[in-house]
C-alpha cells in the first residue's frame, strides 16, 4: 500500500469509454460553493447508497499554499516595483528562467533557471530577501503579506463556469440508471443555493443521449420504408403487414437479452435493431411479392391455395439467405476473432469484444424474425379473404332476414 495512490480495477468496458457509470456535475460562478456541495453529497453517498462503490471527486488534495499579497501603496512608498517583487520570489522558490538549452540528439530544450543555494531558499527567506529601488536596498517584507490558503491542484471549467464532479461505480448486477435515479430524488430533496447547479452525467447521461439518437433514427427509417413499400405494392395492408416483422426482430432482440443477461447497448444494441429494421423486411417483401404475382398468374385458385404455394416456393430461398447471415455473424455473437496471419482463434479478444452486442442483437433478431415471418404472414395473408367472406356471409344474412320480416 502507497500512501496517497488509490488503485482501482476496472473490466473493459463494450463500447465507447464514458468513465464510470455515476458522474454528479457540480457548477458555479461561485467557486466557494462547490466544496461544501461535493462534500455533503460525496458523504451522503458512501453513508447511504450501498450500491455505489468506488466514490471519489475532484476535489483537491487537502494541503495549504502560500498566497503573497503586495501592498501596492506601501510598495510605492519605496519606489519598488511589482515585477521586480515577482523576480526575487521566484529567486526563492523555482527559480527565474534565464534561457533554454537543447542538448544534442534531444527533441526537448531545458529550462535554464537561476536561484538561490538549497540554504537560502524557502518562505523563510522571503523576510530576508531585499530588492533594489532607488532608496536602496529595503527588505521586501515591509509590502508583502504572506497568508495559507486552501491547496488547488487543477481548475476545472465547463463553459467557462467553475465544475466540481463525483464519480462513483456500481456493484455487479446493479443497473447504474436505478442508483442515480436515488441519488437524485435526495439532491432534489435538498435546499441548495439557487447560484449552484447539479447535473448528472457519465454512462446515464450518454444513454439517454443515443437512446433519443435511435429512437429517432429508427422511426425514420420506418417511414420512409413505409412510403416505398406503399409506392410499390399500392396497398397499406400489405406495407403494414412488411414492417410487421420489424416488431419480430425487436422482440427476438430483447428476448435473447434477457435470456442471456446481457446489458442493452443503448448505442450498439439500439444501431443493430435499427439496422435489423432492414433486413428482415426482405423476407416479408418477398413472400408478399410471390404471393402477388402467383395471384394474377393463377386467378383460378383460391386464397388458400395461393398461400400455400407462395410458402413452398419461398421457404428455401428464405431460410438460405437468413442461415447464410446468421453464419456469418455467429463468430462476431460469439466473441471469437479468427487471426489468418497467426492462424489461431481467441476468444474475447479487445476488437471482438466492441462488436458483439451488435452482432448479438443481429443474430437474435433475424433469427426470430425469420421464423415467425414464415408462420404468421402466410396467416395474416388470408385475413382479408375471410373478412371479406364474412362480411358477404353477414349481408346475405341480413337480406335474407328482411324479407321474411315484411312477409309477417
Amino acid at each position: 500500500h502507497i500512501a496517497g495512490v488509490v488503485v482501482e480495477i476496472e473490466k473493459m468496458e463494450q463500447g465507447p469509454r464514458t468513465g464510470k457509470p455515476i458522474q454528479i456535475q457540480f457548477a458555479s460562478h461561485t467557486r466557494e460553493l462547490l466544496e461544501p456541495a461535493v462534500a455533503k453529497v460525496a458523504e451522503y453517498i458512501k453513508a447511504n447508497v450501498p450500491e455505489a462503490v468506488d466514490v471519489d471527486d475532484s476535489r483537491s488534495l487537502p494541503g495549504l499554499e502560500w498566497q503573497l499579497t503586495v501592498d501596492r501603496a506601501q510598495a510605492a512608498l519605496y519606489g519598488a516595483d511589482v515585477s521586480q517583487v515577482g523576480m526575487a520570489v521566484q529567486l526563492i522558490t523555482n527559480g527565474m528562467m534565464v534561457g533554454e538549452y537543447r542538448p544534442e540528439k534531444a527533441d526537448d530544450a531545458v529550462d535554464i533557471r537561476v536561484r538561490y543555494p538549497a540554504e537560502y531558499r524557502g518562505l523563510s527567506a522571503l523576510d530576508e530577501l531585499r530588492i533594489t529601488t532607488r532608496t536602496g536596498l529595503v527588505p521586501i517584507s515591509n509590502f508583502v503579506t504572506t497568508e495559507p490558503a486552501p491547496n488547488v491542484d487543477t481548475l476545472q471549467r465547463m463553459d467557462g463556469v467553475p465544475v466540481e464532479y463525483i464519480r462513483a461505480n456500481v456493484q455487479s448486477g446493479v443497473l447504474a440508471d436505478a442508483v442515480v435515479k436515488n441519488i437524485e430524488i435526495w439532491v432534489k430533496d435538498q435546499n441548495w443555493d439557487p447560484r449552484l447547479t447539479i447535473d448528472f452525467r457519465g454512462a446515464n447521461e450518454e444513454q439517454e443521449e443515443a437512446m433519443a439518437f435511435v429512437g429517432v433514427a429508427f422511426l425514420l427509417s420506418l417511414l420512409l420504408m413505409f412510403a416505398l413499400l406503399v409506392t410499390q405494392f399500392n396497398s397499406l395492408y400489405q406495407s403494414t403487414l412488411i414492417l410487421f416483422a420489424v416488431v419480430f426482430s425487436t422482440a427476438g432482440v430483447l428476448v435473447w437479452l434477457i435470456i442471456s443477461q446481457q446489458p442493452f447497448s443503448a448505442i450498439l444494441t439500439g444501431i443493430g435493431i435499427v439496422a435489423l429494421a432492414g433486413i428482415v423486411v426482405n423476407n416479408n417483401i418477398i413472400l408478399i411479392d410471390a404471393y402477388n404475382h402467383l395471384r394474377k398468374e393463377h386467378p383460378e385458385l383460391d386464397y388458400v391455395q395461393l398461400i400455400v404455394r407462395t410458402g413452398a416456393q419461398r421457404l428455401r430461398p428464405v431460410m438460405l439467405t437468413t442461415i447464410t447471415t446468421i453464419f456469418g455473424m455467429l463468430g462476431l455473437a460469439m466473441n471469437l476473432s479468427v487471426d489468418i496471419v497467426a492462424r489461431e482463434i481467441v476468444h474475447g479478444s479487445q476488437m471482438s469484444m466492441f462488436w458483439v452486442p451488435l452482432s448479438q442483437a443481429l443474430v437474435s433478431g433475424l433469427a426470430v424474425s425469420t421464423l415467425l415471418t414464415l408462420i404468421t404472414t402466410p396467416a395474416m395473408l388470408a385475413v382479408p379473404h375471410q373478412w371479406r367472406g364474412f362480411t358477404a356471409r353477414m349481408r346475405q344474412r341480413f337480406a335474407r332476414s328482411r324479407p321474411a320480416e315484411a312477409s309477417s
